[in-house]
């Protein structure tokens, strides 16, 4: 699918992804999460023909979405309850503080976008900007149905896991809503049981390394063409 020199990653680069691993390592309950999500944005973008400098940076940003949460307290970040006003104001700072972080990397630049704005809406009542509709970008949008999907199968310490049907319902009850953009919610229900589904076959795992990367990209891209479901280009 791609070439290696598409997927070199500088030394500066490659701290950040050790950084986005050490932000999931202070939690076991979302041990490999932006790696799931990384693929599943990926797939996604594949399945809409997306062009190779959006697929990897729906790689990118997919792994590096949450590197904000490192400046987030653990008080906040692992809290059983409801957050307070305040909690909750500091937490929404993630995203920007991920843009930051990741802002003077010349190979992220791309990237910059889906960790700025995977927690728009829709319908604009989003953050860190309140974007809505098509001013998300197309790769945030994809990524943050992905995060969703991840997040509602996993267990928190603020819930339980829920199944995949459940969690497939929610998306679709959020999209009726005006939260998420409805055809990438359809998009994903038509790619769950023939590709996502089966999307922790084809991550690497935590050693990161590149070439089983792209084998795995490979892999997906063979996969998506094997289980493409009625109505996908």
């Amino acid at each position: 699918m791609c070439g290696a020199g598409e997927f070199s990653i500088d030394d500066t680069e490659g701290t950040l992804f050790a950084l986005a691993r050490a932000v999931e390592q202070r939690d076991s309950h979302i041990a490999s999460h932006c790696e799931r999500l990384a693929f599943m944005g990926v797939v996604m973008g594949m399945a809409m023909q997306l062009d190779r400098p959006k697929l990897l940076s729906l790689y990118r940003g997919g792994y590096l979405h949450d590197v904000g949460k490192v400046g987030i307290p653990d008080s906040i970040l692992y809290k059983t309850g409801a957050l307070s006003t305040e909690e909750w104001t500091t937490m929404r700072t993630h995203p920007a503080r991920g843009e930051e972080i990741c802002r003077h990397v010349s190979s992220l630049r791309q990237a910059l976008p889906l960790i700025r704005h995977h927690h728009e809406r829709w319908d604009g009542s989003g953050y860190p900007d309140g974007l809505c509709g098509e001013q998300i970008p197309i790769e945030a949008r994809l990524l943050q149905v992905a995060d969703i999907y991840d997040a509602l199968i996993s267990d928190r310490p603020y819930k339980a896991s829920y199944t995949p049907a459940k969690a497939l319902q929610i998306l679709r009850e959020e999209a009726d809503r005006g939260w998420r953009d409805p055809r990438v919610v359809d998009l994903f229900g038509r790619l769950h049981e023939g590709v996502i589904a089966k999307i922790a076959e084809y991550t690497t795992g935590a050693d990161h390394n590149l070439q089983a990367m792209r084998t795995s990209l490979d892999n997906l891209q063979e996969l998506l063409d094997s289980a493409r479901p009625p109505g996908l280009s």
